[in-house]
């Protein structure tokens, strides 16, 4: 199964960029997550996977890769706010019937009712734990005119500034081993991290996240009265940018971790 995933991910690496956070950062999210998670939540994730015997991956974190590969649900990946935007007040989707948030929301239904068939939740669970990842990017909760970063190019690691939060930005704050990253973020999670960020709603993380995209460190708009605009600049990747944006990449994956498994816990625990 391991290399049937791996033709996929290859396959797909050729065709066109990520939707979202690179592999690495989903998988890391999803295995912390599946760590954190209680034992009857984990053995309800694995028991839903085994299900599907035609499945193409063996573990909860490589299925959080599938909806970038497959490129499944596409405006679901992302949610667009006005340049004025002062962030969400309700759980709809400003600019678009659909987005990251409320497909959340709806996967979050399916994946707790027992009365879908599995392979109908065992899909809204692969497609949870990748939008909760998405949700926690700060250019996929950002703008439509530059299509989250990516019309913004860049020199340095990336050709575009949606690029360097995907992949750049996670391989400089964590590596590419995902175990390796996932025992790392682990150990610095604390519970009273735990506590924090458990209490809040899907619709305040995207706020979080929005606030990070706007700020000055991410060098993604200005601020100009209730607009956030264009910089209209150059952007060189530094190490200094990479530095400076380390331990937000760090807590966003964690914040995203713990969040999904909180969820699942409520969702899936008996």
């Amino acid at each position: 199964m391991r290399c049937i995933l791996l033709v996929i991910l290859l396959l797909g690496s050729f065709c066109g960029s990520a939707l979202a956070w690179g592999d690495t950062a989903h998988q890391v999210i999803c295995e912390v997550a599946f760590r954190l998670a209680k034992p009857a939540t984990q053995a309800e994730i694995q028991r839903l996977i085994n299900s599907n015997p035609s499945a193409t991956f063996p573990d909860f974190s490589e299925s959080c890769v599938l909806a970038d590969h497959q490129r499944t649900r596409p405006a679901e990946h992302f949610l667009n706010l006005p340049r004025d935007s002062a962030g969400l007040s309700a759980d709809q989707c400003p600019l678009a019937p659909k987005c990251v948030l409320t497909a959340i929301l709806s996967d979050l239904k399916i994946v707790s009712s027992k009365n879908e068939p599995d392979a109908s939740r065992l899909f809204a669970l692969e497609s949870l734990g990748h939008w909760v990842g998405d949700i926690h990017q700060p250019m996929h909760v950002s703008f439509l005119d530059d299509r989250g970063g990516n019309t913004i190019s860049v020199s340095g690691c990336a050709r575009n500034l949606h690029a360097v939060w995907d992949s750049c930005l996670v391989d400089y704050a964590v590596g590419r081993d995902v175990v390796k990253a996932a025992a790392s973020l682990m150990a610095m999670i604390t519970p009273d991290m735990q506590a924090q960020w458990t209490s809040f709603s899907p619709r305040d993380w995207d706020n979080e996240t929005f606030a990070i995209a706007k700020a000055d460190r991410t060098r993604y708009c200005v601020v100009h009265d209730q607009s956030c605009d264009p910089t209209g600049e150059s952007l060189t990747i530094t190490t200094e940018y990479l530095e400076s944006n380390k331990l937000v990449v760090q807590e966003q994956l964690q914040k995203a971790a713990v969040r999904l498994a909180r969820i699942l816990d409520t969702a899936l625990g008996n």
